[in-house]
């Protein structure tokens, strides 16, 4: 008798519907998510500036008082002109002149002048013309040495800036959470100790709100200029 007629034949494992269901269930949760996620975000912001806006409205300017429904977005699209007609007003030398009064009167008032010079500097940087946001993706030995950090280049700095030696060429540096970016750490490096990556900030925000998992496609064309540029240089 042999052995295989003395051990009990192995049971073949069984597959189940429920894996089958569980793989569709997350597949589904994949392709719906980020669109609820941004249909949620959407209709947020818009309420927002609708309960912020409609209520300064008078009657005769606000549809919910004469429509049996509520129109969504109406306080949103009221505070793009709004804001369209100041920077319009801006342009000309009164209204310059009476921006400059109320720029002046918050500056000088206690408490409100900090949060309003931080906020306006703030803006200035990220939407003026005359502003700039990151201009690089980098990469920095943070927390410490031999751990590499995803950062951004907020701008170039003398190490006199921030009370160092004159004539000490510097970054300043931005660390963000993951996976909210608005908040992190800004430190001050020197640029020897900063390499600079050859991507966007959009794909750097990317892999910060991703924790890491979504990584910029590399452009294979990319890759053969650089290679056919370096031999055309003479």
């Amino acid at each position: 008798m042999s052995e295989t007629d003395i051990l009990p034949p192995k049971k073949q494992p069984k597959v189940f519907g429920f894996a089958r269901l569980r793989r569709y269930f997350f597949t589904g949760l994949v392709i719906t998510a980020p669109a609820a996620i941004a249909i949620w975000a959407t209709l947020w912001f818009v309420s927002s500036f609708d309960g912020l806006v409609k209520p300064w409205l008078p009657a005769y300017y606000n549809p919910d008082t004469y429509l049996s429904i509520k129109i969504p977005g109406f306080g949103f699209v009221f505070a793009i002109v709004f804001m369209t007609a100041v920077g319009a007003l801006a342009t000309n030398f009164v209204g310059r002149y009476f921006i400059g009064l109320w720029d002046n009167l918050l500056n000088h008032t206690p408490l409100v002048r900090s949060i309003y010079k931080s906020s306006k500097q703030i803006f200035e940087n990220i939407f003026s013309e005359k502003g700039s946001s990151f201009r690089n993706v980098c990469l920095v030995e943070w927390p410490r040495k031999g751990v590499w950090s995803l950062a951004f280049v907020s701008r170039e700095i003398d190490g006199s800036d921030v009370g160092l030696e004159a004539g000490r060429e510097m970054y300043s540096i931005y660390v963000s959470t993951t996976p909210n970016p608005t908040g992190g750490y800004v430190f001050f490096a020197d640029k020897k100790d900063v390499r600079i990556l050859d991507m966007t900030v959009e794909d750097g925000l990317k892999m910060v709100i991703s924790m890491g998992l979504v990584f910029p496609e590399k452009d294979p064309n990319k890759a053969v200029v650089k290679k056919i540029s370096r031999k055309t240089k003479v």
